[in-house]
């Protein structure tokens, strides 16, 4: 009993102890099922309660199984990222378009007193 109550402060396991690769002791197959489950449980949390729409889940999904997220932390920042860069977009997308239609009246209203000038003239 006590040399577990040792071996939970991480005693008694240095590389004379071992037999067996890295692998063997802890497959990284169940790491990687692991971190997957992991992953997927966010995405599905993060869908479910409307943080990010269905073409965004499905993207993070793709690339959560492509191994570009090493954890939790990992795909939580990304996913903040990229809210971020879009609302970004959105809003100078937002302010082109208010920009081109004052533009567009602008160009109008001096049509009008062009067109007014001219009359006046003759």
């Amino acid at each position: 009993r006590r040399r577990l109550a040792a071996k939970r402060l991480g005693r008694h396991t240095g590389p004379g102890k071992r037999h067996g690769t890295a692998n063997a002791r802890m497959p990284q197959k169940v790491l990687w099922i692991r971190r997957m489950r992991v992953l997927r449980r966010l995405l599905r949390k993060y869908r479910d309660a409307n943080k990010i729409d269905r073409h965004m889940y499905h993207d993070f999904y793709l690339r959560a199984k492509g191994n570009v997220f090493k954890n939790k932390k990992n795909i939580m920042e990304a996913i903040h990222k990229e809210k971020n860069e879009a609302q970004t977009q959105k809003v100078l997308k937002d302010q082109a378009e208010a920009r081109r239609a004052k533009n567009k009246q602008v160009r109008e209203r001096r049509k009008v007193n062009a067109s007014k000038r001219i009359g006046r003239k003759k």
